[in-house]
């Protein structure tokens, strides 16, 4: 029922299958991490303040943070199809930016302060390792891990 409620407000889903965009995600409450976030727009390149919600793997956004359940997102991104999130000031020559990346897009954010920047990058990125399908547990990267020495064959000392 909600699923087919979804598909009539929104449409299809951005993700590209049948599911419904929000994949079920009671995204009005219980957020792992919402706040603003100035967005660059995806035809027109304006930028616009949005409100912003990630839960479940998904990041939604709307135009106020009055959200209930009648709420219909402004857009939606799943973030198992994202590839990267890291900081933009460079690309955009602009404090407090970076950007998320699929195959098939970069989109560009804003942040209100460097703090916040870092919060949504960390919060973002757990959530691509946690929701991405490509990547199993063996080929999950440590970032903050020393780069390692070749493999040893059996029978070498360890240093």
């Amino acid at each position: 029922m909600a699923a087919s409620l979804w598909r009539a407000v929104m449409g299809s889903s951005s993700s590209g299958g049948d599911d419904p965009a929000s994949g079920g995600v009671e995204f009005w409450h219980g957020a792992e991490r919402a706040g603003w976030l100035t967005k660059q727009g995806e035809y027109i390149k304006t930028w616009r303040r949005r409100w912003f919600v990630l839960k479940q793997g998904r990041l939604f956004w709307f135009k106020d943070p009055a959200i209930t359940r009648a709420s219909v997102p402004r857009g939606v991104i799943p973030v198992s199809s994202c590839l990267t999130v890291k900081g933009a000031e460079d690309v955009l020559n602009r404090q407090f930016a970076f950007e998320l990346s699929t195959p098939t897009e970069t989109m560009y954010f804003i942040a209100d302060a460097e703090k916040e920047k870092e919060e949504w990058i960390n919060s973002i990125g757990r959530s691509i390792v946690q929701h991405s399908r490509s990547v199993t547990d063996g080929e999950v990267v440590d970032y903050d891990s020393r780069p390692q020495p070749a493999p040893k064959t059996k029978g070498e000392p360890e240093e």
